[in-house]
């Protein structure tokens, strides 16, 4: 990926595409294994719940024991057949079936267990938010839908604008930025105008949150370190969230980065441009040209 720098003028997406599927390849196989430790280690937890009881099942009814297997076998079998699902969705890049309910299992249960088993066998829980981010995404890409552009919020974190700057733009008013150049908001407003998309600063959790009820987005495109990325898709569920985790040159939470390619490549698969430019866009290049 080319070097993006704040001062360059916003370039087309044409030039140098990003297939947003196949990013973050090692985030996405730490993800599968843990899915997979995790369901294994599920599985015997299950059969030993279901055998240490087994002599006393007897005492209460003689068919007792069998009717608890097969329970049980239910359950592994519905353990077994999901993260194979879940995998294979991974692997794909594609919509399966139930992609939402999927999401919301991976959101809601399946995540604090991977980090617990993260633990175990000693991966870092930046890692596996990391993989996390990265299933996440797999799976909000696999159930998108085209909206229209007032529909697709854009959220940044706050530590993305040069701190030497004097212009504060928290909540929803990047329009405040005089466009200096020292940080990516100028860039990032540029994009957000050209596609006709809201784009929003939160200092925090709580203000993201309450940016997100204010405007009622049916996709976010968020950016932000592993922590608030994590808490953020878990916060907004059902919403979809798609993560870009930013970049910290000069250490967390001082004068981020973020690469525009992807979040333009975002803005794109959701508004269904494809390899189209936005209307606004191709006008403003005729002009240019009939100069």
């Amino acid at each position: 990926m080319q070097d993006e720098r704040s001062d360059e003028p916003l370039q087309m997406l044409s030039e140098n595409r990003v297939d947003l599927k196949k990013s973050g390849r090692g985030e996405k196989m730490t993800f599968i294994f843990l899915l997979l430790l995790t369901s294994f280690l599920l599985v015997i937890l299950s059969v030993v719940l279901w055998w240490v009881p087994y002599v006393g099942f007897t005492y209460i009814h003689p068919n007792l024991p069998l009717i608890m297997a097969i329970v049980f076998f239910a359950l592994v079998m519905f353990l077994i057949g999901g993260g194979l699902t879940l995998v294979l969705t991974i692997i794909r890049g594609k919509n399966l079936f139930f992609n939402r309910r999927i999401r919301g299992v991976v959101i809601r249960f399946l995540f604090p267990l991977l980090v617990l088993v993260g633990k175990l066998v000693g991966i870092g829980k930046d890692r596996v938010r990391r993989s996390f981010i990265a299933a996440n995404n797999l799976l909000v890409l696999g159930e998108a839908k085209r909206v229209y552009p007032e529909k697709l919020l854009i959220l940044l974190p706050q530590c993305i604008q040069s701190h030497e700057c004097d212009v504060r733009i928290t909540g929803g008013k990047v329009e405040n930025c005089k466009e200096c150049g020292r940080c990516k908001i100028k860039n990032l407003k540029t994009m957000s105008q050209k596609y006709g998309v809201s784009i929003s600063v939160a200092t925090g959790g709580t203000l993201a949150r309450k940016i997100v009820v204010d405007m009622k987005p049916e996709i976010i495109i968020a950016v932000a370190c592993e922590r608030d990325l994590t808490s953020g898709i878990q916060d907004t569920y059902p919403i979809p969230v798609f993560g870009i985790l930013n970049r910290r040159p000069n250490g967390p939470c001082f004068d981020t980065d973020v690469s525009l390619n992807i979040v333009e490549e975002g803005m794109r698969v959701f508004l269904g441009y494809g390899d189209r430019e936005p209307e606004r866009s191709r006008t403003e290049r005729s002009q240019q040209e009939g100069r």
